[in-house]
């Protein structure tokens, strides 16, 4: 039977990958990656030339069944993301779960790598030996609700948003969070414009308000416990 390697590659900056995910991306029959664009300019960097495939949220049955047919016929098929570690806020948990149950003689093996998530908490300097992560929130059923949730949480609280609603964000931690609560914004990390924004909701908020330029790139938000 086949192999599924899931891959972690940089959240930015090239260089970051692993020396085993760089072997492993060598020896894969077909690598299945959100972005051909994407990960082609990846692969380009460290001259790995091999068959891709589009997988992601809308590519629908057809290309898990592509994938599940080789694995099945024997090949090594490696899973990448567009940054960080497949299965973190995308669907390779579901393909991995697929393979489990159809497939269940199939290695799968974990090649570790970048993530937003443990970057941004290891440059936050905020108390996290435990914490809930909430990935993407909802862009509007349930939002408010959520907010709320977050603000009477007793552990720090990770989740990660997009530059359109940003601003929206932090203006509903600003309203809900009590006092004590700090909110830490990594922006861009491993990126040429990395910055990181910590204080209080309301000092957040007002920076991002006073620097709207910067409310563009990959965000990843942490509340204080």
């Amino acid at each position: 039977m086949g192999t599924l390697s899931v891959v972690a590659t940089p959240i930015g900056n090239l260089g970051d990958i692993t020396l085993r995910a760089i072997d492993t991306l060598k020896e894969a029959d077909m690598i299945a990656c959100e972005d051909t664009r994407v990960t082609a300019k990846l692969l380009a960097r460290y001259d790995i030339r091999k068959p891709l495939m589009i997988f992601h949220a809308q590519s629908g049955r057809l290309a898990s069944e592509r994938i599940l047919a080789n694995l099945a016929e024997g090949k090594r098929v490696a899973l990448v993301t567009d940054a960080g570690t497949p299965g973190i806020s995308d669907p390779g948990n579901e393909l991995v779960a697929e393979v489990r149950r159809r497939l269940p003689d199939i290695r799968i093996e974990a090649i570790p790598g970048p993530s937003a998530l443990t970057a941004a908490l290891s440059i936050a300097g905020v108390r996290s030996h435990e914490f809930t992560f909430l990935g993407f929130l909802p862009h509007k059923k349930g939002r408010q609700t959520l907010f709320k949730e977050i603000a009477s949480m007793p552990r720090a609280v990770v989740f990660y948003e997009s530059p359109h609603r940003i601003g929206k964000a932090l203006a509903s931690l600003a309203e809900v969070l009590p006092l004590g609560r700090t909110v830490t914004v990594a922006r861009e990390l491993t990126k040429i414009y990395e910055s990181v924004v910590q204080g209080t909701p309301q000092e957040v908020e007002e920076y991002f308000k006073a620097h709207p330029g910067e409310e563009r790139g990959e965000f990843v938000v942490i509340v204080s416990p």
